[in-house]
């Protein structure tokens, strides 16, 4: 196969100057590609979050849907990741839902909109009634297209209203190019949401803008010590998120997230989490913040709380935003319905929640063998005073019954 040859000579020498140049090397080597996977999540992130328009869904009724034995009908909706649930019908051949369910638009990317009638018997047992599907880059933008969707292999219909709306959307950007920061596009922007404009576009009520700064502080997550946190907002079902910081505790994401306002009464959650590779990312923390609360402009720190936002986590962090919206399109929002959130898909089973719930058993357990044996400890003799307090109470119970 060959050889090699060598000739080595070892020399002693004073100092470790090539070592150190060469973990140098080794450390700025490290940065450099953290630095270029942050670049290419956040560029990744930001195609797959950003969306605009509004893809507004009337589900409007069922026409001849046989069920045999189903006592109440239902219809699930979903268009890529997002889903929606309607409300349970009782058992009809023509049911009649009237329900609004608006999904995110993206304009790169349309996909098909799949739509299942589920029924339920009295036994509570789920069975699919029948699909039906919507090619939505088919159809037309900015006008109401009235369907009759045939469900496939089955008697029956679905009469459904969908709407393509292009809108603003939402934005990501980094601090640079925050959109609020040019006075010319904050004048533009307010003069949309003027009193004069408020009988134009009424679902165009208005935007919030988030800058996620930093957070300090966080709970390390990681054996190591360190965490790999990234934030997500959530604004009704409007959802963002930022890029990972990986091995740090006090993290600097330095993003603008702009938010269409559907509803000025929404609450805005931003959560921390802790990214874990392939598995479900770690909870870090919380705050909630309403809308009529913000105070625009001003950078505020906020301290993070658990998921019931009832008691405080480790950690804080540092949020600037502004709010621009029209009053009397705020106004007429607060007396229509809440939009519903997106259907969630099942949650996987939980290590933690399995621990609470065998702690709760065995607690209610030992509640019950206490009780049980204290029962009968009080007539056994066991202690004097406790067996005569007993004999008197069964005694006294005894007498009024008679």
């Amino acid at each position: 196969m060959g050889v090699i040859v060598l000739n080595l000579n070892l020399v002693v020498k004073q100092g470790d100057f090539k070592r150190n140049r060469w973990s140098n090397r080794k450390r700025l080597s490290a940065r450099k590609s953290s630095l270029i996977r942050n670049m290419r999540l956040s560029e990744s992130l930001k195609k797959n979050q950003l969306w605009n328009g509004i893809i507004s869904i009337t589900l409007l009724e069922g026409k001849n849907i046989s069920g045999g034995s189903i006592a109440e009908i239902f219809v699930q909706l979903k268009l890529g990741d997002q889903r929606y649930k309607s409300k349970t019908l009782c058992k009809s051949a023509n049911p009649q839902w009237r329900e609004q369910f608006d999904f995110h638009y993206f304009s790169d990317r349309m996909g098909i909109l799949d739509i299942e009638v589920w029924g339920k018997d009295y036994k509570k047992h789920e069975e699919r009634l029948g699909t039906c599907k919507v090619d939505i880059a088919a159809l037309p933008l900015k006008q109401d297209n009235c369907l009759e969707l045939p469900l496939e292999n089955r008697l029956g219909s679905l009469l459904v209203l969908i709407t393509l709306t292009p809108c603003s959307g939402v934005s990501v950007s980094d601090l640079c190019v925050c959109p609020l920061a040019d006075p010319s596009e904050r004048k533009q922007i307010s003069q949309r949401y003027c009193l004069q404009n408020s009988l134009k576009d009424m679902k165009d009520i208005g935007i919030l803008q988030v800058k996620v700064l930093k957070a300090l502080d966080l709970l390390a997550a990681d054996f190591s010590g360190k965490s790999d946190p990234f934030c997500l907002l959530e604004l009704g079902n409007d959802r963002l998120q930022t890029h990972t910081v990986y091995k740090n505790l006090n993290p600097e994401w330095n993003k603008v997230f702009t938010f269409p306002i559907k509803d000025i009464h929404d609450v805005l959650e931003v959560t921390v989490f802790d990214e874990d590779g392939d598995k479900p990312p770690d909870f870090l923390g919380k705050v909630a913040i309403p809308l009529l609360s913000i105070r625009d402009g001003q950078q505020s720190c906020y301290v993070l709380k658990n998921k019931d936002l009832e008691q405080a986590s480790k950690g804080v962090i540092y949020l600037e935003m502004d709010v621009i919206y029209n009053p009397v399109k705020a106004s007429i929002r607060t007396f229509t319905p809440r939009e519903k959130r997106f259907v969630e898909d099942s949650r996987k089973l939980s290590k933690k929640i399995l621990s609470r719930d065998v702690d709760r058993v065995k607690k209610i357990t030992m509640a019950i063998w206490n009780t049980v044996q204290f029962l009968k400890s009080c007539f056994e003799w066991e202690s004097t005073l406790r067996s005569i307090i007993a004999f008197v109470v069964i005694s006294v119970k005894t007498k009024k019954t008679e």
